[in-house]
C-alpha cells in the first residue's frame, strides 16, 4: 500500500480535525466523555481540533493523504510540571462536562515518567480506510527512527482491537488497564522499548 505521509502544518487543521473526529466519534472513550450523542457531535470535533493545536505547538503531527493522523509528543523523564490544560479545555469546550477534565487527569496519573520517550497521544484513521494498514504505515517510520535513536514510545490504546495492533508493533502492556469510572471502558497503557 502506497501511503503518502507528511508533517502537518497549521493549514492542515481542518483536515486533521475531520479525520480524528470521524475516527473517534463512536469510540468507547469518546462515547464515555460525551454520552449524549448530540453533544458529542457538536463538541467532539472542537476537542479534536484543540488536540491538534496542542500537539502542533509542542510536538509533531503526521498526516497521511489517504486519511490518517498521528499526534506525537516528546516527553522528558521526571515528574511533569502541573498543567491545567484539561481544565482549560473543559472551560473552553463544555464547562458542565467534568469528564473532559477527568480523562486528562486519569491518563496523566498512569503516564510513565521514568525515562524520556515519545508519546503517541492519538492516532486516527478515517472509518472508510480502517483495517487497511494505514495506522501501521503512519507509525512504522516513527518507530523505526525511535529504534535507531534508542528511544521508547508510550501510548494508551482505547480498544482491545487497537491494543492488538500495537502489540504486533512491539508494544507491551504497561501496568494494569485504566478503567474509566461510572461504567466506562478500559484504556490500555502500553510501552515500546527500542529494538536493537
Amino acid at each position: 500500500m502506497g501511503v503518502h505521509i507528511r508533517q502537518a502544518g497549521e493549514e492542515d487543521r481542518g483536515e486533521a480535525q475531520d479525520v480524528l473526529h470521524r475516527a473517534f466519534h463512536d469510540d468507547a472513550v469518546s462515547s464515555w466523555v460525551f454520552p449524549d450523542l448530540e453533544q458529542r457531535s457538536r463538541v467532539h470535533p472542537q476537542m479534536m481540533g484543540a488536540f491538534f493545536d496542542v500537539v502542533l505547538a509542542h510536538g509533531r503531527v503526521d498526516l497521511a493523504a489517504e486519511g490518517g493522523v498521528a499526534l506525537w509528543l516528546d516527553t522528558p523523564a521526571g515528574a511533569p510540571e502541573p498543567d491545567d490544560g484539561a481544565a482549560r479545555l473543559r472551560a473552553a469546550l463544555d464547562p458542565d462536562n467534568e469528564r473532559i477534565e477527568l480523562i486528562g487527569s486519569l491518563t496523566a496519573a498512569v503516564h510513565p515518567h521514568h525515562e524520556a520517550h515519545l508519546y503517541l497521544w492519538m492516532i486516527g484513521v478515517h472509518p472508510d480506510r480502517q483495517g487497511e494498514g494505514l495506522g501501521s504505515a503512519l507509525m512504522l517510520p516513527v518507530l523505526e527512527q525511535c529504534d535507531r535513536d534508542g528511544r521508547a514510545v508510550y501510548l494508551e490504546a482505547s480498544t482491545a482491537r487497537s491494543r492488538e495492533l500495537y502489540r504486533r508493533l512491539g508494544f507491551e502492556d504497561h501496568g494494569t488497564p485504566l478503567r474509566l469510572p461510572e461504567g466506562g471502558p478500559l484504556m490500555y497503557p502500553m510501552w515500546r522499548a527500542p529494538r536493537g
